[in-house]
């Protein structure tokens, strides 16, 4: 396996102000978890090449903040559609558009699609968190992953790495 896939949900978002799903933004505790995912992943080198992030605005928010405390700029940052309220299927073919010469991919955005592309990823193959949240907001999940983006089947990655916000200090 040469390649990682890192998943990142995006941040605790703000319901209170009254705003659609999509253009919901992140509260100051998502905010600051997304800092600390961005902190997590420099502190293990893991600092993606490329990133790609659903466009509702608190997935966005949570790719820029984490991205900035790693030290990527917005520019690099891409956002696509398709991963707004995606399927595991649909997270796939985003997957598979991903440059060949991408080495570390994140990928920030929403449940049930995350999740589910991980455990399909995985084949299943881990323990469910006690409180049966496999990724709540902000985690970051960290894949070993076969040599091609296109080639991507169930159980075709390893789970390195299920961290929570709450879980980095």
């Amino acid at each position: 396996m040469s390649r990682t896939l890192i998943l990142l949900r995006h941040g605790k978002s703000d319901w209170s102000t009254g705003d659609a799903d999509f253009e919901r933004p992140l509260k100051k505790r998502g905010r600051n978890a997304s800092r600390q995912a961005g902190t997590w992943l420099h502190s293990h080198n893991l600092a993606p090449d490329f990133v790609i992030t659903s466009p509702a605005r608190r997935a966005l928010q949570t790719a820029e903040i984490c991205c900035e405390t790693m030290g990527i700029r917005k520019k690099n940052i891409y956002s696509r559609k398709h991963i707004y309220l995606a399927t595991p299927e649909e997270l796939l073919y985003v997957l598979e558009d991903c440059p060949v010469e991408a080495k570390r991919v994140m990928l920030v955005g929403h449940n049930p699609g995350l999740e589910e592309l991980l455990y399909f990823l995985i084949n299943g193959q881990m323990t469910i968190p006690e409180d049966g949240k496999i990724m709540p907001t902000a985690t970051v999940a960290v894949l070993d992953m076969p040599d091609h983006w296109s080639k991507l089947q169930n159980g075709s990655a390893n789970l390195e790495f299920l961290v929570r916000p709450r879980e980095i200090s």
